[in-house]
């Protein structure tokens, strides 16, 4: 960051601004646009100017990307009120006599769905829910499911919506706008940054309100909102205020956006993998003698990829009975059908929802699993082999490393679900904070705006020359993290890089101005003469 004002020179008298004077006996809390009072030595009085100049880059930059995930995020936590309202049809039934087997409620659903590939099979937790049947279907995009609802007690079809993994279209549609803005790939890239400096930004502002000049009499300051006559310095009072009680929600939602985010999510994933805290699958292969040896899996490969090449497969038109995993299940050959795959889930302590995952060949096992993803969580998992109904492999979730752990509850967290309804609110009042800091931002930055000097013109950014403050002992290890950070966080360092080229080109801009005006004012002065 170039210097072209000294860093010690006092605001220009020409361009007052619309700040509001401080109002008589108050406690002046120090702005966040202007140096360190005193100007002394020390570390933070070095720091600070930098650490202002960055804040205020990234908040004016990078504040439109906060903004639209935290409004996507905001209508995002209302999403699974909305869709049990929407999808009440095809979700909830009126218990009436005994449930059907899942057999047969499986082959009323694949007449729903011709053709296409049973992958899963999902029992309700309640009597009043309905069992969901999924298929692959030729055409769809990648990673959604033609979803079949159906009646457990009358095997009556309730309809059929595509789905993306667990999520009905109308929670998908909200999903994919919080992510990408519904523009795929692409799209991705706005959440990514909004996450990679939203922990910047946050960390920053801690640091900067809490390091702000206070006398002890006003430590309340911290906590409380300051009253008091409309201005900036209020403004900055419910801008830091707010941001301090909500900082801890706002980490947690950056680091959980930026494990699932594309570029950033491979590194920390990769991390995660070194330092054991991978989340573990429970096997599905099996590998002992008979069909399931290694040798009869390639051979059933081999002929389920043959059979897609001549179109003989699960296309359309094609006989559902044509799938492995189909055959498996509706075949009388199979001692182990779906329903004596829940029965011995049950009796493995496995409760609540279940997913049952049909096996994809000859060579695999029936993988059933819990899906309760509020607190306490249940994510308990079992292999069948699907000849015997041997438990094959057996995975708990109290047996996962604790980084899986913390990754599961942070990621259930981020979505509303680890502590239901209140969960829901928590994530509501975190967005709505977000925003009003954002609005509160930009009101300060418009503030101190010039405004006797004709047309509308910016506020002021922090003064210049803030890096010639920091001490070098602190200055080089800051450089090598920033550097580490922009590797691991591309859409962190990118942006960087881009407010180091604004500023310097602003800086080149501002010098070219102020020579030329010299050149004016001394060519007139010697006229002058």
């Amino acid at each position: 960051m170039p210097e072209t004002t000294p860093a010690s020179s006092p605001p220009s008298r020409q361009h007052p601004t619309n700040e509001a004077a401080p109002a008589q006996g108050t406690v002046p809390v120090e702005d966040f646009t202007t140096s360190a009072p005193g100007g002394g030595g020390g570390t933070w009085s070095g720091l600070r100017p930098l650490l202002l100049r960055l804040h205020f880059y990234a908040g004016v930059l990078i504040g439109p990307f906060l903004l639209v995930a935290a409004v996507t995020g905001l209508l995002y936590t209302a999403t699974p009120q909305i869709e049990s309202v929407v999808h009440r049809h095809e979700l909830k039934v009126t218990p009436h006599g005994e449930p059907k087997p899942l057999t047969a409620q499986v082959d009323a659903a694949r007449e729903a769905v011709p053709g296409g590939r049973l992958v899963s099979v999902t029992k309700g937790a309640g009597a009043d829910d309905t069992t969901r049947v999924g298929f692959e279907v030729e055409g769809l995009p990648e990673g959604r499911t033609q979803t079949v609802f159906v009646d457990p007690y009358d095997a009556e079809v309730r309809g059929t919506l595509r789905t993306t993994g667990e999520w009905l279209p109308v929670r998908s549609w909200f999903d994919d706008l919080h992510r990408t803005l519904n523009l795929g790939d692409f799209g991705r890239n706005y959440s990514e940054i909004a996450a990679s400096w939203l922990w910047v930004e946050v960390i920053g502002g801690m640091a900067l309100w809490l390091g702000a000049p206070r006398s002890r009499e006003r430590l309340r300051g911290l906590f409380v909102p300051r009253r008091g006559p409309k201005g900036r310095r209020r403004t900055l009072s419910w801008h830091g205020v707010v941001g301090l009680w909500v900082s801890i929600g706002l980490l947690a939602l950056s680091a959980t956006g930026l494990t699932w985010s594309a570029h950033a999510g491979a590194t920390i994933g990769r991390l995660q993998d070194s330092l054991g805290g991978a989340t573990p699958s429970v096997s599905s292969t099996l590998d002992h003698g008979g069909t399931h040896d290694s040798s009869a899996k390639a051979k059933a490969e081999t002929e389920a990829e043959t059979e897609a090449e001549a179109g003989a497969g699960a296309g359309p038109g094609g006989s559902a009975a044509d799938s492995p995993a189909d055959s498996l299940t509706g075949s009388p050959a199979t001692k182990v059908d779906l329903d004596e795959a829940v029965r011995i889930a049950r009796s493995e302590g496995l409760r609540g929802k279940l997913v049952i995952t049909p096996p994809a060949d000859t060579g695999s096992a029936y993988v059933v699993r819990e899906n309760t993803r509020h607190w306490p969580e249940q994510q308990d998992s079992i292999a069948i082999d699907p000849a015997t109904g041997e438990v094959t492999d057996k995975l708990l979730f109290d047996d996962f490393p604790v980084l899986a752990k913390l990754t599961r509850w942070g990621v259930d967290a981020h979505m509303g679900l680890l502590f239901g309804p209140a969960n829901q609110i928590v994530l509501a009042l975190i967005a709505v904070a977000l925003i009003g800091m954002l609005f509160w931002g930009y009101r300060m930055w418009w503030l101190r705006r010039p405004t006797r000097a004709g047309g509308t013109r910016f506020g002021r950014p922090p003064v210049r020359g803030a890096w010639r403050r920091v001490p070098g002992r602190i200055m080089a290890p800051l450089v090598v993290v920033a550097a580490v950070l922009a590797h691991c966080l591309p859409l962190f360092g990118l942006p960087l890089i881009c407010f180091l080229l604004v500023d310097l080109t602003v800086a080149q801009v501002r010098r070219r101005e102020r020579v030329r005006f010299e050149a004016h004012a001394g060519t007139s002065k010697e006229m002058g003469r």
